[in-house]
């Protein structure tokens, strides 16, 4: 509190002095530069590797204990697990889900009783998140997020259980709460093993699309590619001719070729 504002108080009534010296920080608060500004996440990285979870889905028994982001004014904030989860995942994932210029990030979250379930992390911490699948070592790979609906707002996919159901949620975000938007099922886009997710997002017309592959697929070039997109507010999958393989997934992510 700058000095003449003290000094002025100092001449008020004992009994008035404790409330204005609230409202006067109220004030200085409000009228000091930058300090309602929005903080906006730049980047976000899993830290504190743990073996604490013997899962191994993706080719090892290390995951992370912490999740660290880094907001636009330099800062660093870590987001601590307990020693009942882990992020089991390959890398975080930056996302402006509610369109107002700031990305969230969406990571995977795994119970060592309960399995995996997909999580939104903003700068303070969680937002929302999906229930657990509810049994160790059941794991979800996310697929990333685009705006499906045409609303404006991004919708973030996932697999659930990609080396069982293969099970392709659809979800809204809300800002405190994810909401089942369309699903389908036989599909993937992870082997068990592989350290990292495969398939992705492509956007092509201005139509987002999932690029999966069609169960089962174990060894590159045996499973079908598909693009699944949303339609009257159900997943369409519709087959390449080509397999799934890291190169024509990245000529369907180029807009090359298309599904038949």
């Amino acid at each position: 509190m700058p000095a003449g504002a003290r000094r002025q108080l100092a001449h008020l009534p004992k009994r008035f002095t404790r409330h204005a010296q609230r409202l006067l920080c109220v004030a200085l608060m409000v009228l000091a530069p930058g300090w309602a500004a929005a903080q906006t996440i730049t980047a976000a990285r899993y830290a504190d590797p743990t073996t604490r979870y013997d899962h191994g889905i993706l080719g090892d028994a290390v995951e992370w204990g912490t999740l660290e982001i880094t907001l636009d004014d330099g800062t660093t904030r870590r987001f601590i697990l307990p020693e009942t989860l882990v992020f089991e995942d390959t890398a975080p994932r930056l996302a402006d889900l509610d369109a107002d210029g700031s990305p969230e990030v969406i990571v995977v979250e795994s119970s060592l009783t309960a399995g995996a379930r997909l999580t939104v992390y903003g700068p303070n911490g969680r937002l929302a998140m999906t229930d657990y699948i509810g049994r160790k070592n059941r794991w979800l790979a996310p697929v990333g997020a685009a705006d499906f609906t045409g609303d404006g707002r991004l919708e973030i996919a996932m697999v659930m259980t990609p080396h069982l159901a293969g099970r392709v949620d659809l979800l809204a975000f809300d800002g405190s709460n994810l909401t089942l938007i369309a699903r389908t099922s036989g599909l993937t886009n992870h082997r068990i093993g592989d350290p990292d997710i495969a398939g992705g997002i492509r956007i092509c017309q201005n139509t987002p699309q999932m690029i999966l592959a069609k169960m089962p697929w174990r060894k590159s070039g045996d499973s079908k590619m598909v693009a699944v997109s949303l339609s009257n507010g159900s997943l369409e999958v519709s087959p390449f001719k080509e397999p799934f393989t890291p190169q024509n997934f990245a000529k369907a992510k180029n807009c090359t070729i298309h599904p038949e």
